[in-house]
């Protein structure tokens, strides 16, 4: 007797089969599924040691911190360095180009599209971290006030 073919459904397609990317990084989901799944498994005339379990419980809740901690870390680095390009504005500026030359400008505008803050320097966009060096623009423009004269006695 003959055997049709089963038509494969649900977002199985005719060049393979779907692939699942393995997580990087253990989170607490992957944690919780440990967990459970070593409940799951115990024997019940040894069940697990209840010290262990809030061992277990207690580093969890250690990772979740650790984790909220470093991605507020990275949050506050990236507001810092918009915080410093926007100080830029308005002042002297230098940077070494793609040739190794120093050059320098007045820092005219700054874009946060990118990862890293750029600065608009005389119609060049440049990155935060390649600025090498500041003036304040203010100090450049200010004639030298002049000297009182000194005090006779």
């Amino acid at each position: 007797m003959p055997v049709e073919g089963v038509a494969a459904a649900g977002g199985i397609t005719a060049g393979g089969t779907a692939v699942r990317e393995p997580k990087q990084t253990m989170d607490s989901e992957v944690f919780m599924h440990l967990l459970v799944t070593q409940l799951r498994n115990q024997d019940p005339s040894s069940p697990m040691d209840t010290n262990e379990m809030i061992s277990q419980t207690t580093q969890l809740a250690s990772m979740e911190q650790l984790t909220a901690m470093a991605k507020m870390d990275e949050e506050n680095f990236s507001l810092q360095m918009r915080i410093a390009a926007a100080a830029l504005i308005g002042q002297t500026v230098t940077y070494t180009n793609d040739d190794g030359v120093s050059v320098t400008g007045t820092a005219k505008s700054v874009s946060y599209a990118a990862g890293v803050p750029t600065v608009n320097i005389n119609g060049e966009d440049v990155l935060l971290d390649r600025i090498s060096g500041v003036v304040d623009g203010a100090a450049d423009q200010t004639p030298d006030a002049p000297k009182a004269p000194a005090a006779t006695a």
